[in-house]
């Protein structure tokens, strides 16, 4: 017995449960939280694209580590001082914003929350997709310029902040109504998070993309640009020629029909499917989509 103990002492040591008291337990739990909201924070910001940069120059990182490429090291190691302040001053306007909502959020609701009954299956519904066809063509047919952007992953809270709060449900005729000539709300983007108008007179990046045809205007350059900073869906009513184009992914589909429109849209929606024999959740795949490539 003295032998396995002498033994445990020496080798086995670090295989003893640690003592743990309600401290511990409390340090944990609030590490944790803020650890889960700076996930969110990167997740619904464009934080969100630097993590998956750093990742890329991490993974070079450990290759070059295991191959013993010492001046690619040193290099790294050079810069790596001058990389954390230039994120600092590049992403400067999202860090002040995230301590403004750390200083506004009511954590007590964040902690006890009892809204369980909410479980998305789909970014926005089949109602919606069908008044946001109707209101682009209804405009169309009239030469109404429009630029509708509709949220989808990443937040785009920055954007609706440049415009006015209208929070009300999507539908062909207040579409409609907003962008109509000479009103209050027609000039800038209108921007839809699930099936709510959210804001209007938004404004959204310009794309400097040198690809683009020199025919179009500010606002398809603005829903190209929207597409290239974010992952949203901009649809785009020309306000010269009254066609009808979708921003998407930094690409321009101009000229579109309704059908193909309504396409696009019900596969924005990422409707999933349950299986409820099975509880098998299934994503609607992608199909293939035919891209009209030219001038509006």
């Amino acid at each position: 017995m003295e032998l396995l103990r002498k033994f445990y002492e020496n080798n086995l040591n670090f295989l003893a449960i640690p003592s743990i008291t309600p401290t511990d337990i409390v340090e944990i739990a609030i590490i944790a939280f803020f650890i889960y909201q700076i996930l969110v924070w990167v997740k619904n910001s464009k934080a969100w694209f630097l993590v998956k940069g750093i990742a890329v120059i991490l993974v070079f990182v450990l290759v070059a580590v295991i191959a013993e490429m010492h001046t690619i090291l040193y290099i790294f190691k050079s810069v790596l001082s001058i990389a954390v302040m230039a994120i600092v001053i590049v992403f400067q306007p999202e860090l002040r914003r995230a301590l403004e909502q750390l200083g506004r959020k009511n954590y007590l609701s964040v902690i006890f929350s009892f809204d369980t009954g909410k479980s998305a299956t789909e970014r926005f519904s089949d109602k919606t997709v069908s008044e946001i066809v109707k209101a682009s063509y209804d405009m169309a047919k009239v030469k109404t310029g429009a630029l509708i952007v509709i949220e989808r992953e990443l937040s785009l809270g920055e954007y609706e902040r440049t415009g006015i709060e209208v929070d009300a449900l999507v539908s062909n005729q207040l579409l409609i109504n907003i962008f109509e000539h000479n009103t209050p709300l027609h000039d800038g983007a209108v921007l839809i998070r699930g099936n709510r108008i959210v804001s209007a007179t938004c404004y959204l990046p310009l794309s400097d993309n040198m690809e683009l045809s020199k025919e179009l205007g500010t606002r398809h350059r603005a829903g190209v640009g929207i597409s290239e900073n974010t992952d949203s869906f901009t649809i785009i009513v020309s306000e010269e020629t009254g066609r009808v184009s979708v921003a998407n992914a930094g690409k321009l589909y101009v000229n579109l029909e309704p059908d193909e429109l309504r396409d696009m849209l019900t596969k924005a929606q990422d409707k999933i499917y349950e299986d409820k024999r099975f509880k098998i959740k299934l994503r609607k795949g992608r199909s293939k989509n035919h891209e009209k490539m030219g001038n509006s």
